[in-house]
């Protein structure tokens, strides 16, 4: 109960760390004249993946390399199979040009890449250092590519900005929510660090399936409630560009630092080498079909999103408690489902829609 209740506790203050952290941030670099977009293609985007980066980086710190690593993986799971599927079965996700164009790709690269560093079973603090310069320069490329960006663009940005309040007014207030946001973080991070490994020991499980999942989960809280909140407001769009922000942030970024961090680099579990990088990988390439497919994540390809996550979870609590349906799931998976899923993804493909520039209206 002690451990449930740390977990609590912990989620809660990352939640509402990454919230004044984003608030404190966005007033302040407001109040100093920096554009409403640039301040969403930055400090929002990256407020979003704080959670994550704050307990990967606790994680590596304290010797929990299969939390700080099973984190990423998981919550980019998370992201697309869980939200993306949760918030197109709510109302159709509309997915702009650019994003199949630019953002889509630049997530692939990302994460073959990282894969690419973590088949040897290592990341090295050269590997987690290059990751995270690619984020400064992705950044940066963001900023100048705003420039050119259209009015509505602009406006639409600037609809992710927390309103104005009367409390956060003054540099003074705007400051004291950054630091306040920053130590809730670092709080929230050890609070649910300590219970996840806790968890683990208790439930007889490996760190990595704690991080892959329950952390994940949790972490993943701040782009659960962006995502919804849009596709219910009608922002379609928006939506669908949470979540691949948020995946390369959590590439670049968290495993960057983390892996800067851990003294010696982090470790990769053989255990994920086998079979959860490889639906990390699968989930992110995915994407490309599902977007080009008419500019729009219909219902039916939400609903199929979310049977994955909901198989790939099943088949985690299967394998770990080695239960005696993990065969039956396993042919039925091999067999069945994946290939039908690979066939309708390559339907979608050759019917995808044959002019990118089109942009679905809201």
């Amino acid at each position: 109960m002690t451990d449930v209740l740390t977990f609590f506790a912990g989620l809660g203050a990352l939640v509402i760390g990454a919230e004044f952290l984003v608030r404190g941030a966005s007033r302040l670099a407001l109040s100093i004249g920096i554009s409403p977009l640039v301040v969403g293609l930055t400090i929002v985007a990256l407020g979003t993946s704080a959670p994550e980066m704050a307990v990967s980086v606790d994680a590596a710190l304290s010797g929990s390399v299969d939390v700080a690593v099973g984190n990423v993986v998981g919550s980019n799971i998370f992201n697309v199979l869980f939200i993306l599927g949760l918030s197109a079965l709510i109302v159709p996700l509309a997915v702009h040009a650019q994003i199949v164009r630019q953002e889509v790709p630049i997530m692939i690269a990302a994460t073959l890449l990282f894969v690419a560093m973590a088949l040897d079973g290592h990341l090295s603090f050269g590997e987690a250092a290059l990751l995270f310069s690619l984020l400064i320069a992705y950044t940066a490329f963001l900023i100048i590519q705003s420039r050119r960006e259209s009015r509505e663009t602009r406006d639409e940005f600037a609809g992710e900005i927390p309103a104005p309040a009367t409390w956060d007014k003054h540099w003074s207030v705007q400051i004291l929510a950054v630091l306040g946001g920053l130590a809730l973080l670092i709080l929230g991070a050890d609070l649910l660090v300590e219970s996840a490994t806790a968890f683990a020991r208790a439930m007889g499980v490996s760190d990595l399936v704690i991080g892959l999942t329950i952390v994940a989960a949790g972490t993943s809280l701040p782009e659960v409630a962006a995502s919804l909140m849009a596709a219910l407001r009608g922002e379609r769009d928006i939506a669908v560009g949470n979540v691949v922000g948020s995946n390369v942030f959590n590439i670049l970024g968290c495993l960057g630092l983390a892996g800067m961090a851990a003294p010696g680099g982090l470790v990769v579990a053989a255990e994920l080498l086998r079979v959860d990088i490889w639906i990390f990988l699968t989930a992110m390439l995915a994407c490309i079909p599902v977007f080009a497919y008419r500019h729009e994540i219909r219902r039916w390809q939400g609903a199929l999103f979310f049977l994955g996550y909901v198989s790939y979870t099943t088949w985690l609590v299967l394998h770990t408690q080695q239960h005696p349906w993990l065969g039956h799931f396993v042919t039925f998976a091999v067999f069945g489902f994946m290939p039908a899923v690979l066939l309708l993804l390559v339907l979608m493909w050759f019917k995808r829609q044959p002019n990118p520039s089109v942009f679905l209206e809201r």
